[in-house]
């Protein structure tokens, strides 16, 4: 485990406080962007001029109600059929270290159509997130196309955003818009993390809008002719495209600790197009 107490701030990070104090972000919204990326306690408040007793270093059990401290797909790895609320959803697989769920039926075959279709106009070359800026960033890696919606954009994701919710037990708010990404033959995205490194001076930034991802579920919209899974290298694991299927996985730290590395496959004849959703600590604006 990285051990951020004695980690000292770069110039990057003593740049990012003070450009955040001039966008007016107050001290303890400062405070929770660095705990939520890593820095301890004493370190956080010594950046941003706070003393020790002013910062909530841990609230009490009185004072938080009891929740997941992750999403997980409620009954999974005890029963095959999961309540989703408006439709019944199956756990066909359940791995545990790493936290990882194959899910079937969790879109009908027409949901999968609209999505491609409503996307399909808006694809650009697919962008990842930059934790060196906290900005957006071409990477060599991930040669797809994708796009985002809004939450809520359409009465289509509206309705799988509350279906994952429900059946996730974790606030739509909390979740990130949905992104399409096509593949064509060839196209890959070499394995990764989702989570954002604590140790890179833009992750504060990008932590500022709902705290760290915590979670991830990637649904198959259609089925390539060949290659194009899901793989999870530390476990030697991969999951096949199906259309309405998915796969979900969690990861309750920002570390490679979660065994949470995975990709996706080059896709070796068709097309693979998926949705993907990432689900964060708190409310994601």
């Amino acid at each position: 485990m990285t051990d951020f107490s004695s980690q000292e701030p770069t110039a990057a990070v003593l740049q990012w406080v003070s450009s955040q104090r001039a966008a007016g972000f107050d001290s303890l919204a400062l405070y929770k962007s660095l705990r939520d990326s890593g820095w301890d306690h004493d370190m956080a408040c010594r950046l941003v001029d706070l003393q020790p007793a002013q910062a909530p270093e841990q609230a009490s059990a009185q004072e938080q109600p009891a929740e997941p401290a992750v999403p997980w797909p409620q009954g999974a790895g005890q029963r095959v059929q999961l309540d989703a609320g408006d439709r019944p959803v199956q756990a066909l697989a359940v791995m545990r270290e790493p936290n990882i769920v194959v899910l079937a039926n969790l879109l009908s075959e027409e949901e999968c159509d609209a999505l491609v279709a409503a996307a399909r106009p808006r694809l650009s070359r697919s962008l990842t997130v930059s934790v060196k800026t906290g900005g957006e960033e071409e990477n060599v890696d991930r040669t797809s196309q994708g796009m985002f919606f809004a939450r809520g954009e359409s009465d289509t994701i509206a309705r799988i955003e509350a279906r994952l919710a429900h059946l996730l037990n974790w606030p739509m708010e909390n979740g990130e818009g949905l992104q399409i990404l096509r593949y064509g033959p060839g196209a890959e995205y070499k394995p990764h993390y989702d989570y954002f490194d604590p140790k890179e001076p833009g992750t504060p930034s990008i932590l500022a809008r709902g705290g760290q991802r915590v979670a991830t579920v990637v649904i198959y919209l259609n089925e390539p002719e060949a290659g194009g899974g899901t793989v999870f290298p530390d476990v030697q694991f991969e999951c096949m495209p199906r259309k309405g299927h998915a796969v979900f996985f969690n990861y309750s730290q920002p570390h490679p600790d979660s065994r949470s590395l995975h990709g996706g496959s080059p896709v070796i004849s068709g097309e693979k197009w998926i949705a993907t959703k990432w689900l964060r600590a708190h409310r994601f604006d």
